[in-house]
């Protein structure tokens, strides 16, 4: 804690009168329990020192991310109220929904909290071992076999789309509320599938509990080294890695940005923190809110490719 006050101290210098005197506000779109949820309330630890006022967390879940969403963006953009967020809405969902309550290209990005990559999650009721078995199977069994989500239009969705686009199958979507509840629903073998993000099932796999068979990034977890990657498993261009980054309302200061900034890069660099996002199989994040902003960008113009390519919509 003394070297992130000192951090802090040393960052924030220059940046006049940016020093809020009310609460920070994080609101997490999701429910708690998932990676959504966890990665704030870590940071939300280090960085009480640079909010004297207290450091809050919120859920407010629903809309696939929009209701917390619109909370933030219709919330007084003084720095004190910021939503950390998985791409849903903040580079998702207006390539989904026909409206939003609230224009997710207006965001003022302040950092990318960390990414996270997808694995393909099997109940252990489903008779596969390996990718390859799973396609098998896949292709015998087309529109039976059930795959969970986070929600419509969740990256967990959109990766499952991405798979069937790849290797030519069917599955029915069943999509939950958050990452909780369908985790909860594999393990007991109601759903038989789901793109979770790595840190939720990382200790199912290792418990037995449900089968991770491959991981959607372009090398293996150190989390769980001996999952091959979707290379590996010659599916190419399977790939899809979840980003949790941290927004504020449009029209916020420059000034508190860069003071949201300074205080959340400096957490992210801390070794503890390292080790707790290590432990969820996160890789921490912490780039400029420039930098954050065309990566915000580039991960939208990804992933409407995607959309559009599947024809997924969200009423």
């Amino acid at each position: 804690m003394l070297a992130l006050g000192a951090a802090l101290v040393a960052g924030a210098a220059g940046i006049a009168n940016a020093q809020p005197t009310k609460p920070l506000k994080l609101i997490v779109p999701f429910p708690a329990g998932g990676t959504a949820d966890v990665l704030p309330r870590i940071l939300a630890e280090k960085v009480r020192v640079a909010y004297p006022a207290g450091v809050v967390v919120e859920n407010k879940a629903g809309a696939g991310g929009n209701i917390g969403a619109d909370f933030v963006a219709k919330s007084e953009a003084d720095g004190t109220t910021l939503l950390a967020s998985p791409p849903g809405p903040i580079a998702i969902n207006h390539h989904l929904y026909k409206s939003l309550p609230f224009d997710p290209t207006k965001w003022v990005p302040v950092t990318v909290i960390a990414t996270v990559p997808n694995v393909l999650a099997v109940s252990n009721k489903l008779p596969v071992k390996d990718v390859a078995e799973f396609i098998a199977y896949l292709r015998a069994n087309p529109g039976k076999v059930s795959y969970a989500s986070q929600g419509n239009g969740s990256t967990s969705h959109l990766t499952a789309s991405l798979f069937m686009q790849l290797t030519g199958t069917k599955m029915i979507h069943v999509p939950y509320k958050g990452t909780a509840p369908a985790l909860v629903d594999l393990v007991a073998g109601n759903v038989d599938v789901f793109f979770d993000n790595i840190s939720s099932s990382a200790a199912f796999h290792t418990g037995g509990k449900l089968r991770v068979l491959a991981v959607a990034d372009d090398e293996r977890s150190p989390a769980l080294p001996n999952v091959p990657t979707f290379v590996e498993a010659k599916v190419p261009g399977m790939e899809a890695v979840t980003f949790f980054s941290i927004v504020a309302p449009p029209g916020t200061p420059r000034d508190a940005v860069a003071y949201a900034y300074k205080a959340f890069a400096a957490a992210l660099a801390l070794p503890d923190v390292k080790q707790r996002f290590a432990e969820q199989g996160a890789i921490p994040g912490g780039a400029s809110p420039e930098k954050t902003g065309r990566f915000i960008q580039e991960e939208s113009d990804r992933w409407s490719k995607v959309i559009k390519s599947a024809g997924v919509t969200v009423d």
